[in-house]
């Protein structure tokens, strides 16, 4: 066994841990471009970094007319353009002008995104590390992978791969299909939103609407008239609720009461005479 392999780091952190602006910034490209983490977008921009100072250097020595500077400017601008970051014609200048999203653009997960092979950058970026798609006859499973100018037309599902079969669920539709099924989601929603109508019977004939009446456009418009304020009218006293009379009912017949039996009289004693006794009469005193 050898000796272990350190890496180098290939990129710069930024200077100060804590600025709001460039940490929204990361943030916005991280979720643009699909990237799993801060360090992706750091390799690029100290990619970029690379770039652009070798550039100011061989602007400096060009000057003073160094010829092997001139050669390497030709080596550093035919690199760009074999790499799709700068144009045919470009210069050192626009090496100056360039910034990360030229490098971003350039990465296999934005191209595969970019040529419909997914539905979206994260999409793109499980595609390739699955081992779903090829460059060529070649399967690369790097995600950044800068991809050459040349090798951009033969971006493709892998051969062997069940996503390159086009019924896959995976694989994202065409722009004609999803417009197609919007329309039908939108007629559905328009169908069922609408109040039925009653079938009219053969030969009857619907009646036409009346048509709106539609205003001249040379007529001005009423002038609002103030509204007029009324008195308020004094509230009439409410009225003290009738009482309701007292329902009567009717009698009950009462039950004829039985005539009473008559008691035989009972016969009185008979009641004797007494004598009647004569007064005598008084003599009159001499």
């Amino acid at each position: 066994m050898g000796d272990p392999k350190f890496s180098r780091r290939r990129y710069a952190t930024p200077s100060h841990p804590w600025q709001k602006e460039r940490i929204d910034e990361e943030n916005e490209l991280i979720k643009k471009y699909g990237l799993k983490n801060k360090k992706e977008l750091w390799k690029a921009q100290s990619l970029l970094r690379n770039f652009r100072q070798r550039s100011r250097i061989l602007q400096a020595q060009i000057r003073y007319g160094n010829k092997q500077a001139e050669k390497e400017r030709d080596q550093l601008l035919g690199r760009l353009e074999r790499a799709g970051i700068l144009g045919s014609e470009g210069s050192l200048d626009d090496v100056l002008a360039l910034d990360v999203e030229a490098v971003l653009t350039r990465r296999l997960q934005t191209l595969a995104y970019m040529k419909g092979l997914s539905n979206s950058a994260k999409q793109s970026r499980q595609f390739i590390v699955h081992g779903h798609v090829s460059i060529g006859d070649r399967k690369v499973t790097i995600p950044g992978y800068l991809v050459k100018r040349t090798e951009e037309e033969s971006i493709e599902y892998l051969l062997s791969s069940p996503i390159a079969n086009d019924m896959h669920p995976a694989r994202p539709k065409d722009e004609l299909e999803l417009a197609e099924q919007k329309r039908q989601q939108e007629e559905a929603a328009k169908a069922a939103a609408a109040p039925a109508v009653e079938p009219t019977p053969e030969g009857a004939v619907a009646p036409a609407e009346a048509p709106a009446e539609v205003a001249p456009a040379d007529a001005k418009p009423a002038e609002a008239k103030p509204a007029e304020v009324k008195p308020a009218e004094p509230k009439a006293e409410a009225a003290p609720a009738k009482e309701k009379p007292a329902e009567v009912k009717p009698a009950e017949p009462k039950a004829e009461a039985a005539p009473a039996k008559e008691k035989p009289a009972e016969k009185a004693p008979p009641v004797e005479e007494k004598p009647v006794k004569e007064d005598k009469p008084k003599e009159a005193k001499e």
